[in-house]
């Protein structure tokens, strides 16, 4: 239970509640409903990217998730050159900060 407990705190980002307000107002439904209904359909893509990362690495988790990204943006309608080189330099950051959180964690032990 405190795993799950984590895991529901560490899922939720500044992104995560912006990018809900975007597709709320662009789409014109409650903000809840959005929430709600997205979470729903979120739920066995968390589970296939956990999977994902856990046999195949973070590269591929990674790919996995830039690509339900551009998935999104196309579903919404609103893709663009601006958002795509967004979604590849937060990808590139998320590799780099992975990369040294085990460095220096390392260093640590």
């Amino acid at each position: 239970m405190i795993a799950s407990a984590a895991f529901a705190l560490f899922i939720l980002c500044p992104r995560m509640a912006g990018m809900t307000s975007v597709i709320s107002n662009a789409s014109h439904v409650d903000l809840v409903k959005v929430v709600v209904f997205g979470t729903l359909l979120a739920l066995p893509l968390i589970i296939a990217m956990a999977l994902i990362f856990q046999r195949y690495g973070l590269v591929v988790a990674l790919a996995f998730c830039v690509i339900t990204d551009f998935a999104a943006a196309l579903a919404m309608r609103e893709i663009s050159m601006k958002a795509g080189m967004e979604t590849l330099i937060i990808a590139l950051f998320v590799i780099m900060g992975v990369k040294a959180a085990s460095m220096v964690s390392g260093w640590v032990s």
